[in-house]
């Protein structure tokens, strides 16, 4: 069954004399999909962008980050895992040329994970299933690592 998904970008960088030189323009963007907030984007300060805006190397991992997380749950129920809380710092690297190109060459998850029922053996051995299933890292043509850290609080009453 295939899924159909709908983003928008307008880049708002113009300064008033287009690309006419490579630092005559901002790299601001605005990306869009119906019903939901905007997110203002640009690119890495490295190259020339706002770091106070999201840059698309950085909304990669948060999509990364955010289907791990959600295929963790999923498979944290069929596993009988009962999970509390969930947070990650992931991190990525970008390897680029002289001549611009460039690619990601890993990416590593680092997800602290609170369960209060359930094996944390398998707790930490489930994220290989997460990343099976995860619709992004299935995507990608680059590892992604995972390196997470299980607690184990009494259930709450």
């Amino acid at each position: 069954m295939d899924h159909s998904f709908a983003v928008s970008v307008e880049w708002t960088g113009n300064r008033g004399t287009g690309t006419s030189g490579y630092k005559a323009f901002a790299r601001d963007n605005v990306l869009s999909a119906e019903g939901k907030p905007p997110i203002e984007g640009s690119s890495a300060k490295i190259f020339h962008g706002d770091p106070a805006r999201w840059n698309p190397e950085e909304t990669l991992i948060a999509a990364l980050v955010e289907c791990h997380l959600l295929s963790y749950l999923y498979v944290a129920v069929r596993n009988g895992i009962v999970v509390e809380t969930y947070t990650d710092s992931a991190t990525g690297t970008l390897a680029t040329d002289g001549d611009g190109a460039g690619r990601f060459t890993e990416v590593t998850l680092r997800p602290v994970v609170t369960i209060s029922s359930g094996d944390p053996k398998v707790a930490r051995a489930i994220h290989a299933d997460a990343n099976r299933l995860c619709f992004i890292a299935a995507s990608v043509n680059f590892p992604v690592h995972h390196e997470p850290t299980i607690h184990v609080r009494p259930a709450f009453r």
